[in-house]
């Protein structure tokens, strides 16, 4: 009587010294030549959804249920994973496809010293068009800006600091710098558990010797930073305000540091000991306000509400919403606030306006995925939004319509922010592939895609931050990236 599940005789050879490679069982080094695969007849013929890999070569056979390997030359069966020691998935092919194009980036990026822009786009070639009268100031220097960016080099940064053990097994979460770029505020991932917060002082960043140095504070949470800003309470970037997501049983919060509490030799205007924080229950999101109408006031993004907090005195107004709010930033000239929701809703709020009735949302946009970031231009009348599908779109609020796409952004489920540069006319954002892509702001142009210096990984994603003038008002343009226990700047040249 024959047994269900053995492998019949047939025109592959004989049973246990050579198995049908689309019915036996077959180990992850199991091989099969190209020959071998194009005997195999139509009966054989597996689902799509066990397809292989695509090779790229129309000379290989696809094999479904089959990877070929074009540097072994051979194929592959892919493996479910759950028993196996060592498994061949198309999550582990996709990886090693992800890290060889990294390495291969990387290559080429050390071994070319002198980097070179796109086609068509050099110095001499828009000098000779402005001097025609052909490109005016604004164009000239915008073009100038990019033709830099393309030519940016990485250098790593010294770090200096009271406690060197720290620098060695501290890794970057998240960097902020502040409106002059003189300062870094950090978020370090302690080996022990939780976050640990740092400044670092760039006015040390120049060349050749790009030293800065880390000024660290015990205080410490075992809380996520979801998101943070720079606030300005009793002078310009005076405080940090930080939201923090709650775990388990642990409430969130929202807590504002006095950036004082980093300097302890040079305490400055602010008191040490004044830390203001307030448990907010599923706080995602934070900003601090600039308009004078709602002076020394934040906003904490919350499930299915917004709540607009003034510091001094306490009072707080609560909006109801749909969705959660991810995503936050206040108008400068128009007391308006403007909101990103994990429904792919953008909507502001007049802060004139009751909390209620319906007349405090002021303006609608629609994303197909969650919103993660959320910037407005200086003139106030477009904004950039990024989602959860790694689109990122420039709208118009006049008219509510998107008018630009930035096209190669990589996000399916992290929260990633923006960085919008006006000045420098550019765009910057970090994929969930850890590549750091830089956009004309102008014409959606990819100017450049930096890869990480280290493998992709969920948790080795880069935080950068970009700056006309790192170190301050005597610096120069540049991007710095934080990964792992490193620092790395990339300055014009």
């Amino acid at each position: 009587m024959k047994r269900s599940g053995r492998p019949s005789r047939g025109r592959y050879g004989r049973r246990n010294h050579q198995q049908n490679p689309l019915s036996g069982p077959c180990s992850s080094g199991e091989r099969y030549t190209t020959g071998a695969a194009q005997s195999l007849g139509h009966g054989d013929e597996e689902s799509p959804s066990t397809s292989s890999s695509s090779t790229g070569d129309p000379s290989v056979p696809d094999l479904p249920g089959f990877y070929y390997d074009p540097e072994k030359k051979r194929y592959f069966r892919l493996l479910p994973g759950h028993n196996n020691c060592n498994p061949l998935t198309k999550e582990s092919i996709r990886h090693k496809e992800m890290e060889s194009k990294r390495l291969q980036l990387l290559e080429e990026e050390d071994k070319q010293k002198k980097k070179i822009a796109r086609v068509g786009f050099n110095a001499s070639s828009f000098l000779r068009k402005s001097q025609l009268g052909f490109l005016n100031t604004t164009s000239y220097c915008r073009l100038a800006h990019e033709l830099r960016v393309s030519c940016m080099e990485r250098k790593k940064v010294q770090i200096q600091s009271s406690d060197p053990s720290a620098l060695a097994s501290d890794r970057f979460n998240l960097i902020l710098a502040d409106t002059n770029s003189e300062r870094l505020f950090t978020v370090n991932d302690v080996k022990i558990g939780g976050s640990k917060y740092g400044i670092i002082n760039l006015r040390g960043l120049k060349t050749p010797t790009l030293e800065v140095h880390m000024h660290e504070n015990l205080y410490f949470t075992n809380r996520k930073v979801n998101s943070m800003c720079w606030a300005s309470l009793n002078h310009s970037d005076s405080h940090i305000l930080l939201c923090l997501l709650g775990l388990a049983e642990t409430p969130g919060c929202v807590t504002l540091l006095p950036a004082s509490l980093f300097v302890s030799s040079h305490p400055g205007t602010d008191r040490p000991g004044m830390l203001c924080s307030f448990r907010i229950p599923g706080a995602w999101s934070c900003a601090w306000c600039v308009n004078f109408q709602a002076n020394n006031c934040f906003s904490t993004g919350l499930s299915r509400r917004v709540l607009l907090t003034d510091v001094v005195t306490g009072h707080r107004q609560s909006y109801g919403t749909n969705s959660d709010v991810l995503a936050q930033q206040f108008a400068v000239v128009t007391p308006l606030l403007f909101n990103g929701c994990r429904s792919g809703e953008i909507f502001a709020i007049d802060l004139r306006s009751p909390t209620q009735g319906k007349g405090w949302k002021a303006t609608r946009l629609f994303h197909d995925s969650a919103v993660t970031s959320v910037k407005l231009l200086q003139k106030e009348q477009c904004l950039m939004a990024s989602d959860m599908a790694g689109k990122i779109k420039l709208w118009d609020l006049r008219t509510t319509k998107c008018i630009r796409e930035y096209e190669g952004h990589v996000n399916e489920y992290a929260y990633l922010p923006l960085h919008v540069h006006e000045e420098e006319g550019l765009l910057v954002a970090v994929g969930q592939d850890c590549y750091t892509r830089i956009w004309s702001l102008h014409d959606a142009q990819l100017l450049r895609t930096i890869p990480s210096p280290y493998p992709t990984s969920k948790a080795d994603i880069p935080s950068v931050a970009f700056s006309s003038r790192l170190g301050g008002s005597r610096g120069a343009p540049g991007l710095l990236m934080a990964v792992r226990q490193d620092l790395y700047c990339f300055s014009y040249s």
